[in-house]
């Protein structure tokens, strides 16, 4: 970086730290967390009109429509799930079009947004995922462990997809987006379900139940999973095969004025473990067990609506963890999580949101041979404070400045702001520019991993590790012209500083973790859907990224910039869905995704396709075809990725 591109770096951090303070300041008079989310009912055939108004809190942390949405979001509805027959979260997540999914295996996935999606064959790190409002993403790597991810598909409300920084509202980690997967309220499953589905790729079942009673209205579910191996480009098998069962339940009250809403789940899973394993030692051929994977979560939420039309509430949660991954390690990890948040009645010009969170992790690894974290035994807590106002300048001219707080275990207190501001040229049209401040902080495996498990080491931890910034610059408009047509256009460029690198010691006996790279991103997002007739809508999404990235002076990164930033130029999709006649539906998608360099994957195009059939009311049959064009690579080295290949499944669901 050069010395004017230096100076103005900083002039552009002490902008946004200004318009940060500005946004908490004017935050601090009120108290403070995590609302529970309002939940939609049943979108079928919603217009696009309708679509337009939903109420999103993904963007604001409150309820506000999408159309009005000063971000890049766009919003699965249950809807979208139900007619591509998406049958897990992340074949779900594929139908957003400003998210980058990549299968490496029967059961894990690379997802990101923006670029930076791990393609070096590390693992993304930099997107904040939610279920129902709790954090997903593990303290180990700063990442998602998406084989342990999973719901009733058919109990998903919407889920929000924020490409774009989320810090402020979300929390370090949030620097290319946010994932918020919400489930149905209990009052919208009332009755039984049972769904099954069997096809090439292997197996599921699901249950629920639920009812009123009490005062309240309840859930029970149960699912179980049988994942069939995949195959290599070649026609080997790969060793992914995977058993999963989860159970859970859902709990709502609500009263004059205030909600309660309990919810937990239990899970436990087997899968095999596909070559090379999590980690390689140079020398060492070890031989790779089952991954055994369980655990369980509790969750509780308060609301209370206050006079004025604000709310104050409460959500905390408990959860443990344990995952075996042989023979490398063994991590059980319990977290408690506490969040507030007030939202204060209007003042004035002013609508303030801020909120406290506090998270404590007891983490505890088995350590191995092959790999080591040192202390293996960590306490760890998180701590944060934020702040938004919402100011009406005028009719149609908004501006919002917030910022957050937050103190992490490695690197201290981090300061996330931002600063938007947005102006509506006509009813149905909304055009937004915003500036932020976002950072990726330190995870165990960047101050803690040592390769291998014991001396002389070949990698240890970075003793000095920093957090990974994201200054984000945006420009966005979103229009609906006429009913039947909206449309949605981000561009976006993201200047980085202090990625990770892999130095060398001077001695060059070992390699630590730095953060001597730089880098920058510029692209545009864009999704549309039309209308086309009463039986037939068509949807189109295209990102383009232009990625760049250097060493810093002072690196001795053998492997250079190369190792970040391999995302594909751009990618595609194309949806038609066509009512064929009433009780009968079908889409088709057509995917194109662009090459990736390191490692080399070629670029590919898919066409999938779902044929949905209601044979009476409360009973519905599904046929879906993935890859109907034949196989394809998506992530990782040529010699162990997995071919995602032809598949065709047959599913029934029945309601009562």
């Amino acid at each position: 970086m050069t010395d004017p591109q230096r100076i103005c770096c900083r002039w552009i951090d002490r902008l946004i730290y200004a318009a940060g303070l500005a946004g908490l300041a004017g935050a601090l008079p009120a108290a403070a967390a995590v609302a529970a989310a309002p939940l939609l009912g049943d979108m079928a055939d919603m217009s696009i009109e309708e679509l337009a108004n939903i109420q999103i809190i993904s963007v604001s942390r409150k309820p506000e429509p999408l159309a009005g949405a000063d971000a890049s979001v766009f919003v699965i509805t249950a809807e979208d799930i139900r007619r591509a027959g998406a049958a897990s979260l992340p074949e779900a997540l594929r139908l957003a079009p400003n998210l980058q999914v990549g299968q490496v295996s029967a059961a894990g996935y690379a997802i990101s947004a923006r670029g930076l999606n791990g393609s070096n064959n590390s693992v993304p790190n930099k997107m904040q995922v939610l279920i129902d409002g709790r954090s997903v993403y593990t303290p180990l790597f700063s990442g998602v462990f998406w084989d342990a991810q999973d719901a009733v598909m058919e109990d998903i409300a919407r889920i929000e997809v924020i490409s774009g920084p989320g810090g402020t509202l979300w929390g370090v980690n949030a620097v290319n987006g946010v994932i918020n997967i919400i489930t149905r309220a209990a009052r919208d499953t009332h009755g039984a379900l049972l769904a099954a589905g069997a096809g090439s790729a292997g197996a599921d079942a699901a249950f629920r139940y639920g009812a009123r009673s009490g005062g309240a209205d309840w859930r029970v579910y149960g699912k179980q999973i049988d994942g069939r191996r995949t195959e290599l480009a070649g026609g080997g098998p790969v060793e992914d095969a995977r058993r999963q069962s989860q159970v859970g339940f859902r709990a709502d009250w609500e009263g004059r004025a205030d909600s309660v809403t309990v919810h937990g789940d239990a899970y436990r899973g087997v899968s095999e473990q596909p070559a090379p394993g999590t980690f390689t030692v140079s020398g060492t051929n070890p031989v790779l067990g089952d991954i055994r994977a369980s655990g369980v979560n509790l969750t509780g939420a308060w609301r209370h609506a206050l006079d004025g039309g604000g709310d104050l509430a409460l959500q905390a949660y408990l959860e443990r963890n344990l995952r075996t991954v042989p023979p490398t390690f063994r991590e059980a990890v319990d977290i408690a999580d506490l969040q507030l948040q007030h939202t204060l009645p209007a003042l004035g010009r002013h609508a303030i949101v801020w909120g406290a969170s506090y998270r404590r992790t007891w983490d505890r690894v088995g350590n191995s041979d092959i790999v080591a974290f040192l202390p293996a035994n960590v306490r760890q807590s998180w701590a944060s404070l934020f702040g938004q106002d919402d100011i009406a300048l005028g009719a149609q001219l908004a501006l919002t400045v917030g910022a957050r707080i937050e103190r992490n275990p490695y690197t201290g207190r981090e300061f996330l702001p931002t600063i938007r501001l947005s102006w509506k040229p006509a009813p149905s049209a909304l055009l937004w520019a915003a500036a932020s401040r976002t950072v990726r902080a330190p995870s165990r495996l960047d101050a803690d991993a040592y390769v291998p498990g014991h001396p002389p080491y070949l990698l240890r931890g970075g003793p000095v590790i920093r957090s990974e910034v994201a200054r984000v610059f945006e420009l966005g408009y979103r229009s609906q012209p006429l009913p039947g047509l909206s449309y949605s256009v981000t561009a976006f460029h993201n200047l980085y500083d202090h990625l990770r690198t892999q130095e060398i010691d001077p001695g060059y006996t070992y390699v630590t973790f730095g953060n001597l790279m730089q880098g920058k991103a510029s692209g545009v997002e864009m999704w549309g859907s039309l209308q086309a007739s009463a039986r037939w809508r068509l949807s189109a999404g295209l990102t383009a990224l232009r990625e760049t990235m250097w060493l810093m002076p002072g690196s001795n990164d053998a492997a250079g910039p190369g190792t970040a930033g391999k995302d594909p130029a751009h990618t595609l999709q194309l949806r038609s869905t066509f009512d064929l006649s009433d009780g009968q539906q079908l889409e088709v998608a057509l995917r194109q995704v662009g090459a990736l360099a390191n490692p080399a994957v070629p670029g590919y195009t898919a066409l999938d396709a779902h044929y949905l059939w209601k044979l009476r009311p409360g009973l519905e049959l599904s046929l879906a075809g993935q890859n109907l064009n034949g196989g394809h690579g998506e992530y990782g080295p040529v010699a162990t990725r997995t071919e995602v290949g032809r598949s065709v499944a047959l599913r029934l669901v029945w309601r009562q």
